[in-house]
């Protein structure tokens, strides 16, 4: 039997490609689903040019049945994900006043009905095998609204928390753990150094976060010592929500 097969999601840039990096870093063969298939092929290729423990596979989490013919190639070439992490999603900065509905709707199919999908795929076989581990990138702006972000953004975000919690109590005795972490502020390559300072300077940490920093603790969550740890928010920012 080969190493446990990882699923991530908008693994092609930003949060999603930290995370593939430090899973295929801990011994995982990584599947790096995304939209941007030509970015998510050179994401893995820089794991593994050989495609044995990295591999794209072209994946829009806004399109049921591209969920299901992804997860389908996933599991023909490498078996069903031990490990799936939702992380692909959209931000949209919009004024309440002026999302319409279309909108709404397509960030509500995007960041939740993509994790509810995915979430029952992989879960299926996680439970026959008595063991998995899903993690669901949620948001501050899911537990404090969008200051940033449109509603729509944190309604997701918010849904999110809640869906984790669900899944979590049906997998609870099948040796399946579901966890959701919700970042603040992290800094990607579209941040320029004066918004990087600008966001940094309301942290009580005096900083955003790196995307590193978020990988690992993803990569605790889906870890050999993580089994006692279910239905959680895990907070990543800086100080900015205490509780």
């Amino acid at each position: 039997m080969g190493a446990l097969v990882a699923l991530v999601t908008g693994a092609a840039q930003g949060l999603g490609a930290a995370i593939a990096r430090r899973l295929h870093e801990d011994g995982f063969r990584v599947a790096l689903g995304d939209l941007n298939s030509p970015e998510a092929e050179r994401v893995a290729a820089e794991l593994d040019p050989a495609g044995e423990t990295a591999r794209a596979f072209g994946l829009d989490v806004a399109d049921a049945d591209s969920i299901e013919a992804a997860f389908a190639r996933v599991t023909e070439v490498w078996g069903q994900p031990d490990v799936l992490v939702n992380n692909a999603g959209v931000t949209v900065k919009r004024s309440l006043w002026e999302i319409t509905v279309d909108e709404w709707d397509a960030v509500l199919d995007t960041n939740l009905r993509s994790y509810f999908v995915l979430s029952r795929l992989a879960a299926a076989g996680m439970r026959d095998r008595g063991w998995g581990r899903i993690v669901n990138v949620s948001s501050f702006a899911g537990q404090q609204g969008g200051l940033v972000a449109g509603a729509h953004y944190a309604a997701s975000k918010a849904g999110i928390l809640v869906l984790t919690k669900i899944f979590a109590r049906e997998l609870a005795g099948d040796g399946v753990t579901v966890n959701a972490i919700t970042p603040a502020a992290v800094r990607t390559p579209a941040m320029d150094d004066d918004e990087v300072t600008r966001l940094g300077a309301g942290i009580p940490v005096g900083r955003v976060g790196q995307p590193q920093e978020i990988a690992a603790a993803v990569a605790y969550l889906v870890g050999p010592d993580s089994g006692y740890v279910t239905g959680a928010t895990l907070d990543l920012n800086g100080g900015l929500f205490m509780r």
